[in-house]
């Protein structure tokens, strides 16, 4: 599993790297302009990659959002994994917003698959079916069964995911990204339900997602 050692999240690096040297070497060579435009392409991506520091909620029965955007749908799918009807709420991340994925809850990674496929706007219905997309099964601590997917988007041409099948994780540790643009689906459990609304803003490992539901 990833553990960040600074506010930059590793899988930038290499754009980091070559942006700024070809920043400084433009601008050495009087190319002020160029110059300019790759600064901004530069702090573009910087801010892309930032992995900033997040307080995760302690209290019980609680799910976080595993992305930060907006929550585009909530509704009603089969489980890739299990067949069964669940709940489903998709979070679209833009361009400007942090791209590292975090685990919703505790638990236990117990299955993972890679699908191939196309790269629609992730903010579409069809991108759930059609796009590029990465699984992931996850037990949590009460044997609770999550499914959280990670979709490619129109920009996003590659899912980095770090977590690996028998590993665990707690509740807000990051496990992956999709690099520029996409979305995430999170399949609830049946005993849990939404604790947010279409529109929302969240933020990932520190927005509760979802809730337990009162028995």
């Amino acid at each position: 599993m990833y553990k960040p050692k600074f506010r930059i999240c590793p899988e930038g690096a290499i754009y980091l790297i070559w942006l700024g040297f070809l920043t400084i070497l433009l601008a050495l060579w009087g190319f002020k302009f160029g110059s300019f435009l790759l600064f901004i392409l530069f702090s573009l991506v910087l801010n892309f990659f930032r992995d900033p520091y997040r307080v995760v909620p302690q209290e019980e029965g609680v799910a976080v959002s595993p992305a930060d955007g907006k929550v585009v749908k909530i509704w009603k799918d089969k489980c890739p994994f299990t067949g069964e009807e669940k709940q489903v709420i998709s979070v679209f991340m833009n361009i400007f917003n942090v791209h590292v994925n975090r685990s919703p809850v505790s638990g236990e990674l117990k299955d993972l698959k890679y699908i191939p496929g196309k790269f629609f706007n992730a903010s579409l219905d069809k991108a759930s079916k059609d796009n590029e997309r990465n699984l992931l099964h996850i037990e949590d601590e009460e044997g609770n069964l999550w499914t959280v997917v990670q979709i490619a988007g129109l920009v996003a041409r590659r899912i980095v995911c770090f977590w690996k099948i028998g590993e665990k994780a707690r509740r807000g540790e990051r496990f992956g990204l999709i690099k520029f643009g996409s979305r995430l689906d999170v399949y609830l459990p049946s005993s849990y339900e939404p604790s947010v609304e279409i529109g929302d803003k969240v933020l990932a490992g520190a927005s509760i997602l979802a809730k337990k539901r009162n028995e």
